[in-house]
Parts: C-alpha cells; structure tokens; sequence
C-alpha cells in the first residue's frame, strides 16, 4: 500500500468520519455494557499537520482548522473537537488524532479496542502510541481478515472499516468483511468510511451489502459537490450497519455543516435509510 493518511489527515472526510465514529461510540457505552472496538486499518495513530505531506495538501487547514475556529458548530462536533484540543494544548491546531487515539481515549475500564494495521512502520507508530491505553492493542494484520476473527463473543462489538481504497477489490472485501462478522455476531455494530465519487459505484456497495445480509443500515452522507466528476472525491458516507438509536439528528447536523462550510455550490448533506 502506497496511502499515507498523513496527506489527508483532518480533512473534511476525517471530520465526518470522526464525529460520526465518537458520536456511535458515545451511543453504544450508554445503551450497553462493556464495548469491543475492532479498527481495520488504523494507520499510525496521530498526524503532525505541520510536517511537508499535510502541509503540502492544505487539506487540514481547510477541515479540522476551520471546524475548530467554528465557535457555532453544532454540539455533535463536541467530542472530536474536545479530542483535538487535548492533543493541542497550546491552542494552534499542531496535531491531529486519527481513530486510534479518538477511540482510546474514550474507553472505560472493561471496554476494549483492536487497533489492526498492516504497514510495518505505521504499525510500529501505532503501538508506540497507544501503550498509554491499557484497553488498547494493536496487531500487523490484514484488518478485513481479522476482524471477524477477532470478534469477543462477551463484548458489545463494534467494528470500523476504514480502507484507503487503493485495491482494486476495496468494495468487495467490504461486503465479504461485513458478511463475516454478521455471520458470527449478527447484532455487531459496523461503522464503514467510504468517498463518493460517482453515485454507480457508490450504489452498487449498497447493493453488495444488502446482499451479504445487512438489512439495518444508516447512511449519513456529506457531498461537497454534484456527484459529477469520478476521478475527485465529492463527497463522504459512513455507513451504519445495526446502529444504535437516535443518531439521525446529531449525524445530520455533522454532515450538514459539512456540505454547507466547506462545500461547492450544490453540495449536501443528508442522513437516510436505503428502502429494502
């Protein structure tokens, strides 16, 4: 894999992605008991925004910079920027914390969290990043095989799958990801980060996982732009496969801030339920 997040970190799909994440994770601690969190690709753990990739990109200036100089984005925003604000005490957006640190940080005493990451020296990062945590281990592994696998029959399980879309087999791996881990814990929870480009390929991984079992599923979707042009990301979508209730209104309000700051004329954002 040739990804390096580092170039895209705190951009406005990290804001969706995150918010989102804390906010289901939020949800799950208050409906259930001890919470198991299984991260596929969990990358290095944190991003200094002001080494060459992000400062190259600009991206984060234009997301997590603007989110957190927003003194009026909705409270669904709260947790991420409270998180960003303890990993920058001095108050200049420095750093910014990728899942594995936003997921570490909120674990209680019984919760636990596997951080999978399959580059050498990203997974090397991410243990040196996460031994604060004693909830937390991480494992150089193949996360799409491993997270059913790796599945605690004892926990509440929750499952983010976040690729970076290189392979050419992402949306399918998906699907067959998604398949397993319902095939073993048909209540788990599944967070899955996926762009929008063009509306075809995002329909057709919809249709992948209806037909792999998932029949409760939320999509919270943030365009910046008309789904028009296939070679740019437009757009973000998490997909929330058996979700906890009552995520609809902070989940609007995360992807409506997102399309209306940051986008293009004709962006939008949206939180819906595909009809079987």
């Amino acid at each position: 894999m040739n990804y390096r997040h580092a170039f895209h970190a705190g951009n406005f799909a990290d804001l969706v992605k995150h918010a989102t994440l804390l906010a289901m994770m939020h949800s799950l601690i208050r409906e259930a008991g001890a919470l198991q969190i299984i991260d596929t690709h969990a990358g290095a753990g944190a991003y200094d925004l002001r080494g060459e990739a992000a400062t190259k990109s600009g991206e984060a200036q234009a997301g997590i910079v603007r989110l957190m100089a927003d003194t009026g984005a909705p409270a669904a925003f709260a947790s991420l920027k409270a998180a960003v604000r303890a990993l920058n005490p001095g108050g200049t957006v420095h750093l910014y914390p990728g899942s594995p640190l936003l997921i570490a940080g909120a674990l209680r005493p019984g919760d636990r969290y596997l951080a999978c990451e399959l580059r050498p020296d990203d997974h090397a990062t991410l243990a040196q990043a996460l031994k604060p945590y004693p909830g937390a281990g991480t494992r150089q592994a193949d996360g799409y095989a491993t997270a059913a696998q790796a599945l605690d029959p004892s926990l509440r399980n929750l499952v983010l799958i976040d690729p970076p879309f290189e392979a050419a087999d992402d949306y399918a791996r998906i699907a067959a990801a998604a398949r397993a881990i319902l095939a073993k814990r048909p209540k788990a929870a599944i967070a899955v980060w996926v762009p929008l480009k063009d509306l075809e390929t995002f329909d057709a991984l919809l249709r992948r996982l209806e037909d792999s079992g998932v029949a409760d599923l939320l999509v919270a979707e943030a365009r910046l732009r008309p789904l028009t042009e296939p070679m740019k990301m437009n757009g973000c979508a998490m997909l929330l496969i058996n979700p906890p209730a009552g995520l609809d209104a902070p989940l609007t309000d995360i992807v409506q801030w997102v399309a209306r700051t940051l986008g293009h004329a004709g962006g939008s954002g949206k939180v819906w339920r595909p009809v079987a």
